[in-house]
């Protein structure tokens, strides 16, 4: 029986990758550094933004003082445009719907930083409870260490890790779910490949939202 859902944001609840792009690209462009094809940031994004702006910059200019440049130019256009083209996916407004009424609880852990997580959530999933929103934090670290999963069971109370699952996209989610010790759920409607997914041996495999709500209320 699963008591709490901890789900990836990007490119598992929501489409967010031409948004990312572009304020990846205006940084760039602002650090006087060439942008990037958008088909590269599927690749580029799921790690937090630090190393986002290092695969993003060319290698002899990454920095750490670029970096932080980078993120400089990159955290107010993102915060200006992150809903010009996001989306959620087809189908996951209705999965949530079906699991909120079936009582399960929901949380978010992403390694998007914590104040672009929140807002998003909000104004997307504004209408779902979900015991904990959680994003990259300095200080803390970031998927693939299982804190963040450990943080969500914490805040869903007394909930066992057989009766918790964790949903994803990416090899960072696939790790995130491994680590944490849960049952792990690659979707291939996001970022990365099935054969990604795969090679991680999670526990089940979902090609559709709807079928992630199946797994998750078995």
């Amino acid at each position: 029986m699963t008591r709490l859902v901890v789900f990836d944001l990007d490119g598992t609840l929501l489409d967010t990758i031409e948004d990312l792009g572009m304020a990846c690209n205006h940084a760039l462009r602002m650090c006087g550094c060439p942008e990037r094809r958008m088909e590269e940031y599927s690749t580029l994004v799921g790690r937090g933004i630090y190393n986002l702006f290092r695969g993003a910059l060319p290698p002899e200019t990454a920095t750490e003082e670029m970096v932080m440049e980078m993120k400089r130019h990159f955290i107010p256009y993102y915060d200006r445009h992150k809903s010009d083209r996001t989306k959620p996916y087809p189908g996951i407004i209705p999965m949530l719907e079906r699991l909120s009424q079936a009582g399960v609880r929901m949380a978010v852990a992403s390694n998007k930083y914590q104040d672009g997580t929140e807002k998003l959530v909000r104004e997307y999933f504004g209408k779902y409870s979900f015991v904990k929103v959680l994003g990259q934090r300095d200080g803390m670290p970031i998927k693939p260490d299982p804190a963040i999963v450990s943080e969500a069971m914490s805040a869903a109370g007394d909930v066992l890790r057989e009766n918790v699952v964790y949903a994803g996209d990416s090899d960072v989610d696939m790790q995130t779910g491994r680590n944490a010790g849960v049952r792990t759920v690659g979707v291939t409607w996001g970022f990365r490949t099935r054969e990604e997914l795969e090679a991680y041996s999670p526990w089940a495999i979902a090609d559709t939202p709807e079928q992630l709500g199946r797994l998750i209320l078995g």
